[in-house]
């Protein structure tokens, strides 16, 4: 029992990992890219409407179709990326090869996906719009961004009580 319980918190910890397995070292400039294209998609984000916290709450009120349209295209987009990547070999622009790893279902994921639904749609903000929300003058989302460092936080410290 007790070896099932090792290899258990083992392949948790394993799940958890973000791994990088990238030796490449850039130059702090090299960075900048990331940026840019930050930027760009926070330009993107405010012109689609997708931080608008109406539209957001069009969505979980089932008012519109708006979100429900860039959502489900974001899903498509990412299958067939997905498809290619794995069906041609694609590499990275420095020649790495790209490794998807597989994921194993945890009831946690339920648990979590609740807690986020929850508070996107009480804060009208998932983490990836946050700072585009901000940039565009709504200071008050500034509020839900040290509560999602908070969060992150805290889940840190009671993960492994979690249910799994």
């Amino acid at each position: 029992m007790s070896q099932n319980i090792d290899k258990d918190l083992e392949q948790r910890s394993l799940d958890a990992m973000c791994v990088n397995e990238s030796k490449l070292e850039h130059k702090w400039f090299h960075h900048l890219k990331y940026v840019i294209i930050g930027i760009l998609f926070g330009i993107i984000f405010v012109k689609a409407e997708i931080i608008s916290w109406f539209r957001i709450q069009e969505m979980f009120r089932m008012q519109s179709f708006h979100m429900y349209g860039v959502i489900g295209s974001a899903v498509f987009t990412a299958m067939i990326s997905i498809f290619i990547i794995k069906r041609f070999n694609i590499k990275t622009i420095y020649g790495e090869k790209i490794e998807i790893q597989a994921k194993s279902f945890s009831v946690g994921q339920i648990y979590g996906g609740l807690t986020f639904g929850l508070g996107w749609a009480i804060t009208g903000a998932c983490p990836g719009p946050l700072f585009a929300q901000i940039g565009t003058g709504a200071t008050v989302i500034s509020v839900t961004l040290l509560s999602a460092i908070a969060g992150t936080w805290v889940y840190g410290l009671i993960r492994d009580k979690l249910p799994h």
